[in-house]
């Protein structure tokens, strides 16, 4: 995506992962970002941090550590809506005028999709309602898609 910042759901030591968190080590250009990321670790579950996007077209990844979801039971979603709020205020703190985000924790760390999106969704919303940013929510599979469309219909979500 052309934005200024993408967001890395990253694991608390930030090591490079698999799936999305491997794609981003790998595109930025591995060793040069891990080698910045071991310099930041460890971080608490919801905390960001940030280092540069080195080959990326955005010029900044902010990693954010999930909540592994545990039953709802556990703090998980005030986590999760930390994930997003401070990244959004490193991306601001950074004068990033755009930032994409992946739907933090439910992939692996297996938070529903649907409570996932609600939070995300809630978590940007009151934080626009303060700052000028752009943001997008990345998508990443047809199963998201569908709770998206039920959430929200058929059009991109607006965030105002």
């Amino acid at each position: 995506m052309n934005v200024d910042a993408i967001v890395n759901a990253a694991n608390t030591e930030l090591k490079m992962g698999g799936g999305v968190c491997g794609a981003i080590f790998r595109a930025a250009g591995a060793s040069q970002l891990q080698t910045a990321c071991d310099k930041l670790a460890p971080i608490k579950t919801g905390e960001a941090v940030i280092t540069p996007g080195f080959n990326l077209s955005a010029k900044y990844v902010i990693h954010t550590a999930g909540p592994v979801y545990r039953g709802g039971q556990y703090g998980e979603r005030e986590q999760l809506r930390n994930c997003y709020l401070n990244s959004l205020k490193l991306a601001v703190e950074n004068n990033c005028k755009s930032i994409a985000f992946p739907l933090i924790s439910s992939g692996i760390y297996g938070y529903p999709k649907e409570e996932a999106l609600k939070t995300a969704v809630s978590a940007i919303q009151d934080f626009l309602k303060e700052n000028d940013i752009d943001v997008y929510l990345a998508l990443f599979d047809k199963e998201t898609l569908e709770v998206s469309r039920k959430n929200f219909g058929e059009e991109e979500i607006k965030f105002e």
